[in-house]
């Protein structure tokens, strides 16, 4: 029995999951292009999908359409990350806000708990892929657990280019020893229902991390990432 077709969505979502995984893991890097044919024959399937999935990627900034010229893949620039972190750290304050008036309990809290330990033990093993996999899966349950989808939309609007940017500087930057300290010091205000204190330790935090990241800019004379 012949298989039937896949549906063009799917194909499509398909497709859009592939490149966008080969853009963040630099696997085609900031400047790297191609033509839609090339990315057609480079995922072993047809135009129409492809085409759907560029353009998907197109609104979400991690590339270029380019008439002609197909696709090319979008650098973070200094100013670019200023601005992500930026709004990155006021809808993740609102997160921590809305997550502390639910006054959640242990259980609630439990999968930050495990993240922010799951850290702890990639640093002693100096695993800084298994750190970096760690501190995000922390601060999407933090947005998820806020349960405001608008919210959460709003944070995976800007999340591709923010972990890009991370993941090529994460052997640049000095040892992340001071995430765990302060990814404690938030679930402690969110167990007391502190929604103020809860926004404020999560403002320094991703304040911190910013200052970090835009330094590695200057450090290395670095226009883009």
């Amino acid at each position: 029995m012949n298989a039937k077709p896949q549906p063009t969505a799917s194909l499509a979502d398909a497709a859009y999951e592939q490149i966008r995984q080969r853009i963040l893991d630099n696997v085609w890097p900031p400047g790297h292009r191609a033509l839609e044919q090339e990315v057609a024959l480079a995922l072993g399937m047809s135009r129409t999908p492809v085409h759907e999935a560029l353009v998907r990627l197109h609104a979400e900034r991690l590339i270029d359409l380019v008439p002609r010229h197909g696709m090319l893949v979008l650098p973070v620039s200094p100013n670019d990350m200023r601005e992500i972190y930026e709004v990155l750290t006021a809808l993740e304050c609102m997160a921590a806000e809305l997550l502390a008036r639910k006054k959640p309990t242990d259980d609630m809290l439990a999968p930050l708990s495990k993240a922010t330990d799951d850290m702890e033990i990639a640093l002693e093993r100096n695993d800084l892929d298994a750190w970096a996999h760690a501190d995000e899966t922390f601060h999407m349950a933090l947005v998820e657990l806020a349960g405001n989808q608008l919210l959460a939309d709003g944070v995976m609007k800007h999340w591709d280019r923010a972990h890009r940017a991370r993941m090529f500087s994460l052997r640049l930057r000095p040892k992340p020893v001071n995430s765990t300290r302060e990814h404690r010091a938030l679930v402690a205000r969110l167990r007391e229902g502190d929604a103020e204190g809860a926004s404020r330790e999560n403002r320094a935090h991703r304040e911190r991390a910013s200052r970090e990241l835009l330094a590695i800019f200057d450090q290395f004379k670095l226009a883009q990432m």
